[in-house]
């Protein structure tokens, strides 16, 4: 049977952003420095296949602090934790290697002054997430208030005195910027963040997905149902033009009679899903269709994190 042709569209920068790879990497190295197990509280970053090679290697993944023995080191995901949790680490004499992604801790310092100056924080974020979480965590309960929706800041109640708003890193650009607009309308003295805390690599990742949304008659964007990145990734592509959109995790996840007809496929990848899970797809994508690629790059990213401080002081 002849195989029909296929134009894959990819989309660039997609996949491992600096904050993903930094955050694998600190596991990989305190696996090296204290040999195996080494613990890690919840995912280190929300892709299975990831998770998994950890696994493999010597980590083993545990949702609370209380699920780690002393005397084992724990690693804290790219997401972020509450105070809490560090302060109970401290308390219990353990070596924990903070691997928050520098861009979130750029939120968690912006609260903090927020707070010191004595304002009301608004955070625009999706209920439930760990960076959500951890950067709630940061301030005394009642310090800061979700907003997750442009309909949520129109209704939400404030104290009387001084506000700021701060984001997740994860949004929907768009979105993000449609409830600021809601809250700037609202609340005209709002202080925000002087640059904004949707972070670069969710940003560009959006950005070329849009460029490349229209054009195509169907797309998959590589990643995890918990990934909020890969999540927004799937809107971004049906707002900007193409409404057949969909989420897998690996090639095995891809309904084949859902691309009949289709000619043109977009394929991007959030920032916590490998690039081997890319070629993948494209691998099985051959085994079904005639492929050509062209590859859409809207920006480069040369942007690096060093591990944390700690790991060289323990290493």
């Amino acid at each position: 049977m002849k195989k029909r042709p296929l134009t894959i569209m990819l989309a660039s920068p997609r996949g491992f952003c600096a904050g993903v790879e930094r955050a694998i990497q600190t596991v990989e190295k305190a696996i090296s420095d204290y040999g195996p197990p080494v613990y890690v509280r919840h995912e280190i970053v929300h892709n299975r296949f990831v998770v998994e090679s950890l696994e493999a290697k010597g980590a083993i993944f545990v949702e609370e602090l209380d699920d780690v023995p002393d005397n084992r080191p724990v690693v804290f995901s790219a997401h972020g934790v509450p105070k809490s949790v560090p302060a109970q680490a401290e308390q219990r004499k353990m070596i924990y290697l903070d691997a928050t992604c520098p861009l979130v801790s750029k939120v968690h310092r912006e609260a903090e002054r927020h707070f010191q100056a004595k304002r009301h924080i608004l955070l625009i974020g999706h209920k439930s997430h760990p960076e959500v979480i951890g950067t709630m965590g940061q301030l005394p309960n009642g310090s800061i208030t979700l907003v997750e929706s442009p309909s949520d800041a129109e209704k939400v109640d404030v104290p009387i005195g001084e506000l700021a708003y701060i984001t997740q890193t994860t949004l929907s650009v768009d979105e993000a910027a449609e409830t600021i607009h809601v809250l700037k309308r609202r609340f005209p003295k709002i202080f925000g963040p002087k640059k904004e805390d949707i972070c670069y690599a969710t940003t560009n990742r959006q950005q070329a997905v849009k460029a490349i949304a229209a054009e195509c008659d169907a797309f998959i964007v590589i990643g995890a149902p918990n990934s909020s990145n890969s999540m927004r990734l799937v809107e971004v592509a049906k707002s900007a033009g193409c409404p057949k959109a969909t989420l897998a995790q690996r090639a095995t996840d891809i309904d084949w009679s859902w691309l009949a007809g289709t000619k043109k496929l977009g394929i991007s990848a959030g920032a916590s899903a490998p690039e081997i899970l890319v070629e993948e797809v494209i691998a099985a994508c051959r085994e079904y269709f005639t492929v050509s690629i062209e590859e859409v790059k809207v920006t480069e990213e040369h942007v690096h994190f060093k591990l944390p401080r700690t790991m060289n002081a323990h290493s």
